[in-house]
């Protein structure tokens, strides 16, 4: 079975079958990223483009990287032009007399909310680190930062999370 490395530079040479294999092995987390990224918003237009950039660079991947962090790394350039051009959703209006307690507990769980409420960068390394299990030095590649910027991000993400959770459960 070729790697990812290989199959890339297949691609940059035109052959259909690599980028389908490629397609096929990265369908899920790459959509799953976007989404996490996204709220789940725009992200069929975001994995298309990623792999049109994918495809129209392949011939400039440097084959000494990972094919994933380089990938992951267009992803995230295009999720972050997504934030800056797209205007934030409205909050819906609380209903201060109509929900349970059982309701807000739900509701502060929502790690999907949690998420969406993180700041674009924190809400970045959260979504690396605990949902794709990549390691400080993967995140700094594909982030384009230092490992410590990685470190300090996610030191924010944490804090700022547990503080939301434990203001929500009062």
């Amino acid at each position: 079975m070729p790697t990812d490395e290989e199959l890339i530079g297949l691609v940059a040479e035109g052959d259909q079958r690599a980028l389908e294999d490629l397609l096929h092995r990265y369908e899920r987390p790459l959509t799953g990223f976007i989404a996490r990224q996204t709220g789940d918003r725009d992200v069929e237009d975001l994995y298309q483009e990623t792999w049109m950039r994918v495809v129209r660079h392949a011939s400039r991947f440097e084959r000494s990287k990972r094919f994933s962090t380089w990938m992951f790394q267009i992803a995230v350039n295009l999720c972050r032009d997504w934030h800056r051009r797209r205007p934030p959703d409205p909050t819906p209006a609380s209903d201060p007399g109509g929900a349970t307690d059982l309701g807000r507990a739900e509701a502060g769980l929502d790690a999907t909310r949690l998420l969406a409420e993180l700041p674009e960068q924190q809400r970045e390394v959260v979504v690396l680190r605990y949902y794709y299990d990549l390691s400080e030095d993967d995140m700094a590649s594909i982030l384009g930062c230092p490992k410590g910027t990685v470190k300090s991000r996610l030191h924010h993400a944490l804090a700022r999370l547990g503080a939301r959770v434990r203001r929500e459960a009062r």
